[in-house]
């Protein structure tokens, strides 16, 4: 991987250029060594380099000065500064400038070679944060949210009205139903989308965690403080932040958020100097507010804060028109991700798909949908592969379907195959697979034919 990073060295001491040039070439690194300043400044261009290690004390063009012409060609380029007189004000005068890192003559090659791999990591992650928001704007557009049911299209009409009202939103809805998903679409389509997005589950973190965490703390401020650290809302300046489970927050945290939203400031943990930020607050629970409210578990002067607009994300049993969609979206996904081939759902698993009640939501059906197609043997998922994810319709159902007037000899057939299919399911203790293959036939006519005659093969389980 290091063989690709292309470095510049710049240093007028040819011997020490050479020696660096050496360490760096051992390790891997493509090196170009220039003694003269003034060479490097006029070959530089952006795109060619991924790091430039150069002196400071150099006649002609100073490293200060070719720093900033690297610097006004190519903003985003770490340079490492290289100086036998380090001082702190030439540190910071250097950062100022846009210096990524300071290297203090004498050192070692090890030292050199620890520098230059932190500031190639540093551009790596802010090329993949630079992906990464351009996949969110587009993967959060309306046109990327799955489903065409009047009650979701209800949701996306008020989303689009309200993202570019700088306001905070309360999202409610079941488990799995989207709601941090809706809550992008709420931030890439706003004023704020060139800034972050923050998220953090309030449920999932004990309320001294959570409080460092979304406010940041003081060096000192309680026994493992080493250093100063941000909060999540410093974090977000600018953008917006999102609370995932917000009915969970402890009551001390509530108090604090509570005055970050009238006031627009807050304190770190065990620092009396407040800190404005501008940050946009969306929040999303599937508990009961006004439950809890009642309680006393939540303050009321904090939700009507958070709730200046609810939307409520309908469950996925009352979408029922989406689920095809959805489960077309996943399977594509899937198949992309795995290499797999996999063409959509067979009519009867279509059909039990829909029927199906999916008490985990959208989360559960795109988590179906991948242990499905992990199984799956055929172009299609089955109605066997699925029944392993999901409960079919209950035998009751399937009885009541069964026709009422038979020849005798139907009724002979039917005996026969319902003793035989129980005597295999028996023998096999309920192992549909190991009874298809002692039967000579597929998996999917003994499916069929369970359900037909309403036999509960978890009765022969072992």
């Amino acid at each position: 991987m290091t063989a690709e990073k292309r470095i510049m060295l710049v240093d007028n001491e040819e011997g020490l250029c050479r020696m660096m040039e050496a360490v760096l070439c051992d390790n891997g690194y493509a090196v170009t060594a220039y003694t003269r300043s003034f060479e490097a400044a006029e070959t530089f261009q952006p795109g060619q380099w991924d790091l430039v290690v150069t002196d400071i004390k150099m006649p002609g063009m100073d490293g200060l000065e070719l720093l900033q012409k690297v610097k006004q060609k190519d903003p985003t380029i770490p340079v490492i500064m290289v100086t036998a007189y380090a001082t702190v004000e030439m540190s910071i005068q250097a950062l100022r400038k846009g210096a990524y890192d300071m290297l203090t003559k004498p050192f070692e090659p090890e030292e050199l070679l620890y520098r230059v791999k932190n500031a190639l990591s540093h551009t790596k992650l802010l090329e993949e944060n630079r992906e990464l928001r351009e996949e969110l704007v587009g993967r959060f557009k309306f046109d990327h949210i799955i489903g065409a049911s009047s009650s979701l299209k209800e949701v996306l009409e008020k989303v689009e009205k309200l993202a570019v009202r700088d306001t905070s939103v309360l999202i409610t809805g079941e488990s799995g139903t989207g709601k941090e998903l809706i809550a992008q679409a709420i931030h890439y389509n706003s004023p704020r989308k060139d800034k972050k997005f923050v998220a953090i589950n309030c449920g999932a973190l004990p309320a001294s965690l959570l409080e460092s965490e979304l406010f940041g703390y003081k060096k000192g401020a309680f026994t493992g403080a080493t250093e100063n650290r941000r909060g999540l809302l410093e974090t977000a300046d600018g953008g917006t932040l999102f609370l995932d489970e917000a009915g969970n927050l402890p009551m001390e945290v509530q108090k604090t958020l509570l005055r970050f939203l009238q006031e627009q400031e807050f304190h770190r943990i065990g620092d009396p100097n407040p800190i404005k930020v501008d940050v946009r607050i969306i929040s999303a629970t599937n508990a009961d507010m006004k439950t809890a409210i009642k309680a006393g578990e939540f303050r009321e002067d904090l939700y009507y804060r958070l709730n200046v607009i609810n939307l409520h994300l309908p469950p996925l049993r009352d979408r029922k028109g989406d689920i095809a969609l959805l489960a077309a979206h996943f399977i594509r996904l899937q198949n992309k991700k795995f290499g797999t081939h996999i063409k959509g759902l067979a009519h009867d698993a279509l059909e039990a798909a829909v029927e199906f009640g999916w008490p985990g939501n959208i989360r559960q059906l795109k988590n179906v949908i991948e242990a499905c197609i992990a199984l799956e043997d055929s172009d299609y998922i089955t109605l066997p592969v699925l029944s392993q994810f999901v409960e079919i319709a209950p035998a009751e159902t399937v009885e009541a379907e069964a026709p009422t007037e038979e020849g005798e000899y139907n009724k002979a057939l039917t005996r026969f195959e319902t003793e035989y299919l129980r005597g295999l399911l028996r023998k096999n203790h309920g192992n549909v697979e190991a009874a298809a293959r002692e039967a000579g036939t597929n998996m999917a006519t003994v499916y069929r034919k369970i359900k037909k005659y309403g036999i509960r093969k978890d009765e022969y389980n072992a």
